[in-house]
């Protein structure tokens, strides 16, 4: 059987745009919400080529007069990427993810980077985007993963690598403690966007089903996630709407800034959902499970001491003191959620020239090994 390339081979194009028209098309925009006579300019930095497969992220520096005096502001653009770009996502509802972490920003100390401007329209930059405040830290690297060695998390002591997960674990308590989710963030419900469901689980589901069909337009059907889809169907859990929360969604290490092991900045919100708090915790401990799955492939020690099930749960229900219950239906559907990740960058990898088109579009799949494990297990 063929095995997916390399974990270095996810360092690949996000995007088409000529980065040199940026700066001047932002201090363009960006002068028409600063005060008269700001005179704004942009300095663009490099993008972040090291995490996430999804969004184009841009590092910019801002220098504006305000009221006689220089001001300096450094953020982030996150910038939907264009249809021609092969986005990952059907749809990047670029304002729900701001309105998400404004939201979680005002009533959490869930640390989450401040928002400053939506550009909804996409008539600036050709898409629409949002810019917030950068924040200094260190990422858990995803290229290479960090669990293949030589980065400062790997080679940390156990007790602190302990206290990292701790801490992240924290902030999947701090989010789903946040009361009346349905409420106040009833725009991440997916019956907005037209997905039918009795409850929030199956509502979820047909999101994902409907991503699943966009991508399968662009690289054909995958038969292990149709697989997973009809065990999905049939096993459905009982979860009540009532005990829905705020998901983050991509809830990954890779997407932490962290300062002495500690969140400094929760990112990457284009995810984020309502629904059981298990879609969270099953996606902390899956994402590591990949990364865990590539090393044995490699022959790599790994980190197999690391992000356990059995801890993550333990440490969770002793922080909220809510039961978490058996995992196996969300580890199924995140598992089939990370193929169709992998269908959407695997698309956008051939059209970009960065590999042929595969015989078999399975072999792009880094976590075939784990989700026909779970498969096996789960009876599927």
């Amino acid at each position: 059987m063929t095995q997916a390339p390399p974990p270095a081979d996810l360092k690949m194009q996000r995007t088409s745009r000529d980065a040199t028209t940026v700066p001047r098309l932002l201090g363009d925009w960006l002068a028409t919400l600063l005060p008269p006579g700001a005179k704004p300019s942009v300095v663009l930095h490099s993008g972040i080529d090291a995490n996430g497969m999804s969004s184009e992220t841009i590092l910019l520096d801002v220098t504006w007069t305000e009221d006689g005096a220089t001001q300096v502001g450094r953020y982030v653009a996150r910038v939907e990427p264009a249809a021609a770009d092969f986005p990952v996502f059907p749809t990047y509802e670029l304002q729900d993810q701001y309105d998400a972490m404004r939201i979680v920003g005002e009533r959490t100390d869930v640390p989450v980077p401040a928002v400053r401007w939506m550009e909804p329209t996409g008539d600036v930059l050709g898409t629409p985007f949002f810019l917030m405040d950068r924040v200094d830290g260190l990422i858990p690297q995803d290229v290479l993963p960090y669990n293949f060695g030589d980065n400062w998390l790997h080679d940390a002591s156990p007790e602190d690598q302990r206290r990292l997960q701790d801490n992240t674990v924290g902030v999947l308590a701090g989010l789903h403690a946040i009361p009346d989710a349905q409420q106040a963030f009833g725009f991440l419900d997916p019956a907005r966007h037209g997905h039918e469901g009795a409850s929030l689980v199956e509502r979820n589901l047909a999101r994902t089903v409907a991503w699943y069909e966009f991508a399968k337009a662009d690289i054909g059907p995958s038969p292990m996630v149709e697989r997973a889809l009809s065990w999905l169907r049939a096993n459905l859990p009982d979860a009540t709407d009532e005990d829905a929360v705020l998901c983050w969604g991509d809830a990954r290490i890779g997407n932490t800034i962290y300062e002495d092991f500690a969140p400094v900045a929760v990112l990457d919100w284009e995810m984020a959902a309502i629904g059981p708090r298990q879609l969270d915790l099953s996606w902390m401990v899956f994402a590591h499970q990949v990364f865990e799955t590539i090393t044995g492939m490699l022959e790599l020690p790994g980190m197999p001491h690391f992000l356990r099930e059995e801890d993550v749960v333990t440490t969770y229900e002793r922080i909220t003191g809510e039961r978490v219950g058996d995992l196996t239906w969300y580890h199924v559907y995140n598992g089939l959620q990370w193929c169709i990740v992998f269908m959407r960058t695997g698309a956008r990898q051939i059209h970009f020239g960065e590999i042929e088109r595969p015989d078999d579009i399975e072999s792009l799949f880094h976590c075939k090994p784990l989700v026909e494990r779970i498969l096996d297990e789960a009876g599927a």
